[in-house]
């Protein structure tokens, strides 16, 4: 086991020191080269380094570069080293952190990371809070609980009953809503068509005065940070406009943390006034997969849609059992290298985290608007939309950026417009990385017509 181990850190060290100096995408031969890992199960059993050995070999240089400094495609950070580290040392414990009793470091440890993270995201202080794999997942666990919520009110038990002969909920989506909040309320039982759409204005924000006239179990869905634009819906207002009986929630899979960030706070003030909150600490917060994050004002809303119960589990603890307020009873401690990036980064090294990939942003629409080229977006946050002229033109810069290999940055349509995506969220992107970029961009659609 020990010299296994090292074996896999050496390796691991080595893919990560390498990243700068290789492009971004895999080479098409390295992708080929995939099969070596495929054909029939083996019969007998094989020796365990030559395994990592095989795996290193192959599916290594098989990978995008999502660890290292110039990848734009995906609003994604990369892993901070000592979330990197706990993630590692909180595998090798192989906690199932269900229940207080049985893993009390990792639970008490997760307990300890949302008390913080409400701190940092000034929500409220008594919300409970699960940790899940990812934001269509936050949303779904979220949305639970407001399902429970304005059903409970009616004297509706879902949870026992189900839907079937349910009061009706009305659920309210801004028109740029994210996918993955549709595909929550599916999963849910609520439906990706019945929904009430309400208009977005100039920037992807849902318009308030658009919102319809509501009564009955209502869910108004929020979003604060536009997946193309960045921009955030006003909560407050919306809120405002819905009354106190609404159950609002917000998605926030990475435009919550601006929150964290002094400069770019007051564009999400009044978040706090929502019901519930869906986000993703793999995003903004730069820890490893998977670590996504819900949490509810009312914390029986939570536990009432989640908590699971039988004879054989020891469910009575002085302190909250994780497997309350998560949809799995078996996982990982998902909730260590959370503990550990905020312990390390502390209040002032998050708002950093974010300001600066912010102006990361920045200079990048100032640079490609001098270029010649246009922005689409209101650049707010961490996300850049540019144009290089039609439609056609654009996707061929897009490709051929992406076969240059200094950076990478993906396609997207947006309000009718087809523009290159620049989402802008690892802690290692540097001035250096970032001005290295946008000198391939300038190139590469300068050579292309």
């Amino acid at each position: 086991m020990h010299d296994l181990l090292q074996d896999v850190a050496a390796r691991a060290s080595a893919y990560l020191r390498d990243l700068d100096e290789r492009k971004v995408a895999p080479d098409p031969s390295a992708v080929d080269a995939l099969a070596n890992l495929d054909g029939a199960l083996p019969d007998a059993p094989s020796d365990p380094r030559g395994v990592i050995e095989l795996l290193d070999r192959y599916a290594s240089p098989a990978t995008m570069a999502m660890a290292g400094p110039r990848f734009f495609g995906f609003v994604i950070g990369g892993s901070l080293p000592v979330a990197l580290a706990a993630d590692w040392l909180s595998a090798a414990w192989d906690q199932n952190t269900g229940y207080y009793n049985i893993t009390p470091a990792t639970a008490r440890l997760e307990q300890t990371a949302l008390r913080w993270l409400l701190e940092l995201l000034d929500l409220p202080r008594g919300a409970g809070g699960a940790f899940v794999t990812g934001a269509n997942v936050a949303n779904f666990v979220a949305l639970a609980a407001g399902r429970h919520a304005v059903l409970e009110r009616t004297g509706w038990k879902v949870e026992a009953d189900g839907l079937f002969g349910a009061p009706p909920i009305t659920v309210v989506v801004g028109d740029e809503a994210h996918p993955t909040l549709i595909k929550a309320l599916g999963m849910l039982g609520l439906g990706r068509n019945r929904v009430v759409r309400v208009p977005a204005d100039a920037q992807g924000r849902m318009r308030v005065e658009a919102l319809p006239k509501l009564s009955g179990p209502t869910i108004i869905c929020t979003q604060v940070g536009n997946v193309n634009t960045g921009a955030c819906d006003d909560v407050a207002a919306v809120r405002e406009r819905a009354g106190a009986d609404a159950w609002i929630h917000v998605d926030g899979a990475f435009g919550v943390w601006a929150r964290a960030a002094p400069t770019r706070k007051e564009l999400v003030a009044g978040v706090d006034r929502a019901d519930s909150w869906a986000t993703d600490a793999h995003k903004w917060l730069n820890v490893p997969y998977d670590s996504g994050l819900a949490f509810a004002r009312d914390p029986l809303a939570l536990s009432a849609a989640m908590a699971i119960t039988a004879e054989y589990l020891p469910t009575d603890s002085q302190w909250r059992n994780p497997s309350d307020f998560t949809p799995e009873l078996s996982r990982r401690a998902r909730g260590v290298p959370i503990w550990a990036a905020l312990r390390s980064l502390g209040r002032s090294g998050v708002a950093d985290l974010i300001e600066r990939t912010c102006r990361h942003a920045r200079r990048f629409a100032e640079a490609l608007t001098a270029g010649g080229f246009e922005i689409l977006n209101d650049v707010v946050l961490n996300q850049v939309l540019v144009a290089f002229g039609d439609a056609g033109r654009t996707q061929r810069v897009i490709a051929a950026l992406q076969a240059d290999g200094t950076c990478w940055c993906g396609g997207t349509v947006w309000q009718g417009r087809t523009a290159m995506r620049i989402s802008v969220s690892s802690w290692a992107t540097t001035e250096v990385d970032v001005e290295k970029s946008i000198a391939a961009m300038l190139r590469v659609a300068a050579a292309t017509t």
